[in-house]
């Protein structure tokens, strides 16, 4: 089994491959207070609530968008497992092939993302992330990472929007049902989600024109499902492209270290991930 780990800002998923299959997906805060023994603690009763023997763990890769928790996720990981994680980060993204972009501060999850794309969708691709940021990657004809937008997310947006604004109430994200509020509420609803939507729809239509054809968008992150509906451009969702970029980058790597000679490797599955590459 691989074990796959995406550090978010507000959540840690983790999930498991067995081959093609994701096995089980289980979520826990990002707790930026967490110890690697208390890391590791959480992390033996997910597991264990999943019915995973951690020695049939064979491997482990994860990236992060919280520096603070990487090194602890990664100790608490080893404890567990006896592996070393391997961690997606500024040192080894040669995974994607990346054209006139700063990669100082690229954030990892963006990169997880469009290899995750690239192995399942032909190129131009608008890849949307919809999280506690909602991210763009543009992927161009020839397959290369050539920036994108970042935007305050959904939930931040309205959390935002509630702090500043006396008189405007906490609220949940339900499908609506027009396109016009009738009470504050309904009102604040529809704005978020309308506007992320009509945000989307315009800037794949800007996208088109700067790139000369219409790119493929995909669509994934916690607030994904509550846009797809609304969008008047076709696009394509996963909501589970961070997990299987993570699983793409582990293959794509240990596919590296078996050409080097001299080496020793541990045995992994037979059955490596073959699905969702793309025609050639």
């Amino acid at each position: 089994m691989l074990l796959t780990i995406d550090i978010g800002n507000t959540t840690i998923a983790i999930g498991g491959f067995c081959g093609n299959s994701l096995r089980f997906l289980c979520r826990m805060p990002s707790d930026r207070t967490l110890t690697p023994g208390e890391c590791a603690e959480k992390l033996r009763r997910l597991l264990g609530g999943k019915s995973v023997s951690l020695h049939r763990i064979e491997g482990c890769v994860m990236a992060s968008v919280v520096p603070s928790l990487t090194s602890v996720v990664c100790r608490a990981v080893q404890m567990l497992t006896k592996k070393t994680p391997l961690v997606v980060d500024k040192s080894n993204q040669n995974f994607l092939k990346i054209k006139g972009y700063d990669t100082s501060n690229l954030g990892t999850d963006r990169i997880v993302d469009c290899v995750a794309a690239l192995n399942r969708w032909q190129p131009p691709l608008a890849v949307f992330d919809l999280g506690t940021a909602t991210t763009l990657s543009v992927l161009d004809k020839e397959g290369a990472f050539c920036g994108g937008m970042i935007l305050p997310g959904l939930r931040l947006s309205v959390d935002a929007l509630t702090a500043r604004a006396a008189q405007l109430p906490a609220i949940t994200f339900e499908q609506p049902t027009g396109v016009i509020g009738t009470d504050t509420v309904s009102c604040m609803q529809y704005g978020a989600l309308y506007g992320t939507a009509g945000a989307i729809e315009g800037i794949v239509q800007r996208l088109a024109d700067e790139l000369g054809e219409t790119p493929t968008v995909v669509l994934t992150g916690g607030h994904a499902r509550h846009i797809l509906p609304l969008l008047r451009c076709k696009a394509e969702y996963e909501p589970q492209l961070q997990l299987l970029g993570l699983r793409e980058i582990y293959w794509q790597q240990r596919g590296r270290q078996r050409s080097k000679p001299h080496r020793h490797h541990p045995k992994v599955a037979a059955d490596r991930p073959t699905t969702g590459h793309r025609p050639k």
